[in-house]
């Protein structure tokens, strides 16, 4: 029998296994290559992993509010959707260098899982709009941009 402690270190596992899964999508490129637009509409593989930090970056801000009960403002109401966050938040890490993007993807990543690791076991299992957001802004979002940058790279001659 799983306790609620197996099932949240279960839980972190399969986030790091989707979050390793999209770094090996683009592993071996260049730095150049990283920063070739149109594996996504405009964006690069640098884009994306700005994105998937951005993301996360949502859920470090919101999953303690789902936590105690509360919800997050609503993006379309906030931003007008979540294209048009998505296009503020390119407009946003626009100016960052590779180097900036990659030490925000591991630092960001390092504390969503230290978050989620101090959270009670307990409180993260099952079914629940805690665990539904966790999903859709990481584990769940991961795989989408990890098909993308594959996919892209398939049909490449420079990558």
């Amino acid at each position: 029998m799983y306790t609620a402690h197996d099932r949240a270190r279960k839980l972190v596992g399969t986030l790091d296994a989707a979050w390793m899964e999209f770094q090996e999508s683009y592993a071996g490129l260049s730095d150049d290559g990283l920063m070739e637009p149109g594996v996504t509409g405009a964006w690069s593989v640098r884009d994306l992993i700005a994105h998937v930090t951005w993301w996360e970056e949502e859920a470090i801000r919101h999953l303690p509010l789902i936590l105690d009960g509360g919800r997050p403002p609503r993006y379309s109401v906030a931003y007008g959707g979540i294209d048009a966050f998505n296009a503020l938040m390119t407009e946003r890490k626009a100016g960052l260098s590779l180097d900036e993007v990659r030490g925000e993807f591991a630092e960001t990543h390092r504390r969503l899982v230290d978050y989620l690791l101090g959270v009670p076991p307990e409180r993260i299992v099952g079914d629940s709009r805690f665990r539904r957001r966790l999903r859709l802004d990481t584990y769940g979002h991961y795989p989408i941009h990890t098909a993308d940058i594959r996919r892209w790279r398939e049909s490449s001659p420079s990558s």
